[in-house]
């Protein structure tokens, strides 16, 4: 299993999304250009250029027409995919921690930090309306004030609420709608790392630093299963078409330097999703992982590490002929 290197930015990369038909690969990092690449041979397409400061976060809308990335220069930003040509820009007060298109395309939510006496602040905008999208306008926007600040989000299914992850290790539903508060959860009892729903949403898998990756149901937000490792989770996926999941992590990066790469445990490790079994591990980045996905059609995967590169991984043949026994 070969892996395409895709070096195209100098710090450690954030966040790697595919788009719904999994041709494009959309790479956000600590530098300040978001960038984007054609999945099947790791050709750069181009830079979407004008944030000042590391972005966190990248989302792209359904029909690879719009990309929103946030950041710590206080802006969230809608992006033209096609041309790389900025649409709108969004100020707010504190970095920009999350967004994401829901799944019309045509609403955006952006979670902004708690930092310098501005509490954590959830926005809704829709994406047709001009006067939504400049400063403040937003059609509704939820404070996060009895909860720690949000470290991780994705929409629902149908766009009826919002998953939120919380430093703490909670997980919340926030209405939409009304802002409302319908759940809250706690399973994990560090930072929620990332958050990535199954191919029909129905589930979700949450990365923690407290070492563990858990399944839960959408609707209830019930733990169905929880993957257990000895390094910090920074990301994990569901496999579009098998009982997989992936997992990407390693040791805290301040640390690194300090291990080899052995013990740094920097591996992508792929676990059954029902009997949380570990039954594989792919070598390869001199960091931590601080992003995976699956490409929607499962055939393959990425990874992007602290060490500023991201991996498209396609799987060998004995992959799909693996099973496991029981």
């Amino acid at each position: 299993m070969k892996p395409i290197l895709l070096h195209g930015h100098e710090r450690s990369i954030t966040q790697i999304k595919y788009n719904r038909e999994g041709d494009l690969l959309f790479s956000s990092a600590k530098d300040q250009q978001p960038n984007v690449w054609y999945s099947l041979n790791g050709e750069r397409l181009g830079s979407f250029v004008g944030h000042g400061g590391a972005v966190w976060t990248i989302d792209v809308s359904w029909d690879s027409t719009r990309v929103v990335t946030g950041a710590a220069d206080n802006t969230c930003r809608l992006w033209d995919c096609e041309t790389g040509k900025q649409l709108a820009k969004i100020d707010t007060s504190t970095a920009v921690r999350t967004c994401g298109f829901s799944f019309s395309g045509q609403e955006l939510f952006f979670s902004t930090d708690k930092q310098m006496g501005y509490e954590c602040e959830v926005f809704f905008v829709d994406v047709r309306d001009p006067r939504q999208m400049v400063n403040g306008n937003s059609y509704l926007n939820i404070p996060i004030l009895d909860m720690p600040k949000v470290t991780s989000a994705v929409w629902g299914p149908v766009d009826e609420y919002l998953i939120t992850g919380h430093e703490d290790g909670s997980l919340c539903q926030l209405d939409a709608k009304t802002g409302e508060m319908q759940a809250t959860q706690k399973e994990h009892n560090k930072n929620v790392n990332g958050i990535q729903t199954s191919k029909d949403r129905t589930m979700f898998i949450t990365a923690s630093k407290d070492n563990t990756a858990k399944l839960f149901d959408t609707a209830t937000l019930r733990l169905l299963k929880t993957y257990k490792t000895e390094r910090n989770v920074n990301s994990a996926a569901i496999s579009p078409i098998r009982d997989h999941v992936v997992l990407g992590g390693g040791q805290e990066a301040m640390e690194v330097t300090t291990t080899s790469t052995r013990v740094g445990k920097f591996d992508a490790r792929f676990f059954h999703l029902v009997f949380e079994e570990e039954f594989g591990r792919v070598k390869g980045h001199f960091g931590p992982i601080n992003s995976v996905a699956f490409h929607p059609d499962g055939k393959s995967y990425s990874s992007g590490g602290e060490d500023g590169y991201v991996r498209i991984h396609n799987f060998d043949p004995q992959y799909f002929d693996f099973e496991v026994e029981y």
